[in-house]
C-alpha cells in the first residue's frame, strides 16, 4: 500500500490492464513502446485513418461519428452524451430560473422594492404567495367548479354580489381564486370585508395585502371608478352565521347600499351563487355568552367543534360550485337614480332573486354534498 498511486481519469490505460498498470514504471513502458500498426480488413475503408488504407482517410470528427469501435455498422454513441447533457441542462435551467426568481422575490421583499396601492393591495405577493397557498384548498379539497366567469367584464369596473355562508368566510377567498385563475383577463377581485377582519392582528395585514378593503360605500366607489372588480356579500354576519337548518336561504340584503354604489359608478352588477360552503361547518348551535366575551358576532357550535378541539376546526371536504350570472347593467340610469329608494329596492330585490333562483337550480343538479 506504500507505493499506491492515484491514476488521473485522462491517463492512458492498456486494454488488458494489470494490477500494476498504474505504477510509474508501467506508464513509462507504455510510453516507450510504439503502437502496432492496424491492418484494415478487405472492404474496410479508412477505418483506422492511417495512410495506405483502402479508402480516403477520414477526419477526426468523422471517425468518431462512425461508432465507438471505428467499424462500419457500429452503433452511434457519440450523440448520446450530448443529448443527455442538453436535456440535463434544460431541467437545470428550469430549476435555476425558479431559484433565481425566488431569490429576486425575497430580495425585493427585504429591500422594500415592491409596490402597493393606496388600499394596501400587494399584487406581487398575492399572485406568487397568497394564491399559491389557497389554490390547493380550492382545487384539491373543495374541488371548486366555476361557471359563467366570463360574465365579469374583461376591463372596467364591475360589482360582484354573492351569497354568504359557511360559519367561516372561506367562500369569499374561494371566489377570489376563481376570478383570478379562471377569468380570461386574469382579473383580481377586491373584496369588501367587515370591520372585524381588520381588527384581528395577522388577518388584517393579510387581508390588506390580498386586496380586501373596508365594506364602506366610499372605498367601494373609489375602487369601481378605478376600473376594479369589487366583490360584496350583502348578507354579512347574518348569512355566514345562520344555523344549518336555514342553509341556502338568503337573508336580508341590507338597505341596498351596494346598488347605490353601482349606480354612482355606472358599473354592471354581476350576481354570484355559491353552493357547497354551507356544509363545511354545519352550525347547530350558537353560544351567545362566549360570543359576547370574545367580541364575536356569534360563537359556532358544530358536530365537531369545540368537542374535538383544533381537529374540529377542520372544514368538511364538500364539493363546491361557483356560478356567475348575467350582469345587470346600471349605466343607463340618470345620475340622480342613486338617490331613488324605490329603484334601489327593486334592483336589490332583482339581484337577490336571481342569486336565490340560481342556488335552487344548482342544488337540484347536485348529486351529493361531497361528490
Amino acid at each position: 500500500m506504500a507505493d499506491a498511486k492515484v491514476i488521473p481519469f485522462d491517463e492512458d490505460r492498456p486494454r488488458g490492464g494489470t494490477p500494476r498498470s498504474g505504477t510509474p514504471r508501467a506508464a513509462a513502458r507504455r510510453r516507450a513502446t510504439p503502437p502496432r500498426p492496424v491492418t484494415p480488413l478487405p472492404g474496410q475503408s479508412g477505418a483506422s485513418g492511417e495512410p495506405g488504407a483502402d479508402g480516403p482517410s477520414e477526419g477526426p470528427g468523422e471517425s468518431v461519428a462512425a461508432g465507438s469501435s471505428g467499424h462500419p455498422g457500429a452503433p452511434e454513441v457519440s450523440g448520446a452524451p450530448e443529448s443527455y447533457g442538453a436535456a440535463g441542462r434544460g431541467v437545470g435551467d428550469g430549476w435555476e430560473r425558479r431559484v433565481a426568481s425566488g431569490l429576486a422575490f425575497l430580495r425585493r421583499r427585504i429591500t422594500g422594492e415592491y409596490e402597493v396601492d393606496e388600499f394596501g393591495f400587494d399584487e406581487e405577493l398575492t399572485d406568487q404567495v397568497l394564491m399559491s397557498l389557497l389554490r390547493p384548498l380550492y382545487e384539491k379539497y373543495f374541488r371548486v367548479e366555476v361557471r359563467g366567469v366570463e360574465n365579469i367584464p374583461a376591463e372596467g369596473g364591475a360589482l360582484v354580489v354573492a351569497n354568504h355562508s359557511g360559519t367561516v368566510p372561506l367562500d369569499g377567498l374561494m371566489m377570489q381564486v376563481a376570478v383570478h385563475d379562471h377569468h380570461p383577463a386574469g382579473r383580481h377581485l377586491r373584496l369588501l370585508a367587515a370591520d372585524l377582519v381588520f381588527m384581528l392582528p395577522v388577518v388584517s395585514e393579510l387581508a390588506r395585502k390580498a386586496g380586501h378593503t373596508l365594506a364602506c360605500a366610499e372605498d367601494a366607489e373609489r375602487l369601481l371608478q378605478r376600473g376594479e372588480v369589487v366583490g360584496v356579500m350583502p348578507e354579512g354576519f347574518k348569512g355566514i352565521g345562520k344555523p344549518f337548518s336555514e342553509r341556502y336561504k338568503l337573508q336580508r340584503f341590507g338597505r341596498g347600499g351596494f346598488v347605490s354604489t353601482a349606480l354612482r359608478a355606472g358599473v354592471p352588477i354581476v350576481p354570484c351563487s355559491i353552493v357547497g360552503a354551507e356544509e363545511i361547518y354545519p352550525m347547530v348551535g350558537n353560544s351567545r355568552t362566549l360570543a359576547r366575551l370574545l367580541g364575536f358576532p356569534y360563537f359556532p357550535i358544530t358536530p365537531t367543534f369545540p368537542w374535538l378541539g383544533p381537529l374540529g376546526a377542520l372544514p368538511l371536504p364538500t364539493k363546491w360550485t361557483i356560478q356567475f350570472g348575467e350582469p345587470i347593467p346600471t349605466d343607463g340610469y340618470a345620475p340622480e337614480a342613486a338617490e331613488d329608494p324605490m329603484l334601489m329596492f327593486n334592483l336589490t330585490d332583482q339581484v337577490r332573486e336571481q342569486i336565490q333562483h340560481t342556488l335552487y337550480k344548482l342544488l337540484v343538479r347536485r348529486r351529493s354534498v361531497f361528490f
